[in-house]
């Protein structure tokens, strides 16, 4: 038994090193094979027809029945808006040269927006919203359908938020680095 003990452990821990090493990279490659620079995604059931009134779901296959979702997007433990984790966007933190176009895509089943905002806050659906404030911008929030793209061009340098109005913990901060 200690033997193989002693030769889990490295294993392991060579495991663990080449998931960090690997793994962001790997995300990159996938990302980048599209040329997008974040994905938008959900994991909506389709086979769930409570799905149906508020727009269904496009995807071919999902995890996340109504009931899930809505069970985790608030917390009795916290005064705000928790959401599902399957509702996100990828990364959510991204760092980019000035004049880099950011290309958007919606590889979810349900619609999203990606919209920038002064400051995080809620969005235009107000169950959604649990201790959070509606963000202004969006109240004009442009639909992304599921697989819709769109392109974020011309941000200065400093740091941009990013949010779906519709699910307001889906969100991305986009750092403009300055020319060196």
């Amino acid at each position: 038994m200690r033997r193989s003990i002693g030769i889990a452990v490295p294993l392991l821990v060579i495991g663990i090193a080449a998931a960090l090493l690997v793994g962001p990279r790997m995300k990159e490659a996938v990302v980048a094979a599209d040329g997008e620079k974040v994905t938008i995604l959900d994991d909506c059931d389709p086979r769930d027809p409570a799905w149906a009134p508020t727009g269904g779901c496009t995807l071919e296959e999902g995890n996340v029945d109504r009931a899930e979702f809505n069970a985790l997007v608030a917390s009795p433990l916290s005064l705000s808006t928790i959401g599902h984790p399957a509702w996100r966007n990828q990364p959510s933190y991204l760092t980019i040269e000035p004049n880099e176009t950011v290309r958007v895509r919606n590889r979810g089943g349900r619609g999203h927006t990606f919209t920038e905002v002064a400051a995080f806050g809620g969005g235009i659906i107000p169950p959604l919203n649990k201790g959070l404030t509606p963000a202004p911008e969006c109240a004009a929030a442009p639909l992304l359908p599921p697989g819709a793209r769109t392109e974020v061009r011309g941000l200065s340098v400093g740091n941009h938020r990013f949010q779906c109005c519709i699910h307001p913990w889906m969100r991305a901060l986009i750092k403009v680095k300055p020319e060196d």
